[in-house]
């Protein structure tokens, strides 16, 4: 990880610029430095990156969900003094990002969702009855991006270690459910909170047909796409990403 990890009370996170906040939040199994290249550029350009860990794993397994973590998300907001945030989130962080702004909009300037879930869950916390064997692994952290090159031996290690991790699957397999009760169709459309979507036009896990609903779904969005990307737009075409979101937050006044 290029960045320090602060460590204050019960939070763990990056901290990086100055501006406003823009608190990423990461998915399932997605790692801090994922978002290295959003650091790097936005803190150099009016902006304080923050990413803070979220207790997908350090919580009891009761609270091991998105609910509870958008309450967790409101309590760092709180406890940072922040007055007004905009909030970036891939897949499971999008869905954290979407919960918290129905729950809480009065702080959140704006939403930035890629690959997010909260519509479509079927490809959540499934697939891993072959979870000792390494190259099931392998393919299943590759299909996540367009080129499977981006799913580099460390990211596939992590992975392999968290579904053979008992406690951690179990509490995988609690987010997925959770995130299918949480499905989010009916409230989108009382959402006004200024929507960036950003989606990758390969994504396998969360197709695009998701993303079409999301921006049909929400009433003040704007739909973008990049091409020969999955899931996570933000590692596999950063400089993209980055461009994008910076012309909409420069557009959109934010």
């Amino acid at each position: 990880m290029a960045h320090l990890l602060k460590k204050e009370k019960e939070y763990s996170y990056i901290e990086v610029g100055e501006g406003t906040p823009i608190i990423v939040l990461h998915g399932l199994m997605g790692g801090l430095s994922n978002f290295d290249a959003v650091t790097d550029f936005f803190s150099s350009n009016g902006y304080k990156v923050v990413i803070p860990e979220l207790p997908i794993y350090t919580t009891s397994l009761i609270k091991t969900n998105v609910k509870n973590f958008a309450n967790y998300l409101k309590d760092f907001i709180e406890f940072k003094g922040f007055d007004e945030v905009i909030l970036l989130g891939n897949s499971l962080g999008g869905h954290v990002g979407l919960y918290h702004t129905k729950l809480y909009p009065e702080k959140v300037k704006g939403l930035v969702i890629t690959g997010s879930s909260g519509l479509y869950e079927s490809a959540m916390g499934g697939g891993y009855t072959k979870r000792s064997d390494y190259e099931v692994i392998k393919k299943k952290a590759q299909d996540v991006f367009y080129d499977p090159a981006v799913a580099t031996k460390d990211i596939v290690d992590e992975v392999y270690k968290t579904v053979n991790d008992r406690n951690k699957l179990i509490k995988t397999l609690a987010i997925a459910k959770s995130a299918i009760r949480h499905n989010m169709a009916k409230d989108l459309p009382k959402m006004h909170t200024p929507t960036c979507i950003i989606w990758g036009k390969n994504d396998n896990v969360t197709p695009p047909e998701v993303a079409e609903e999301f921006h049909e779904l929400l009433p003040n969005s704007d739909l973008f796409w990049i091409d020969k990307c999955g899931h996570a737009a933000m590692m596999e075409h950063p400089e993209e990403f980055n461009t994008i979101l910076n012309g909409w937050l420069e557009k959109r006044k934010l």
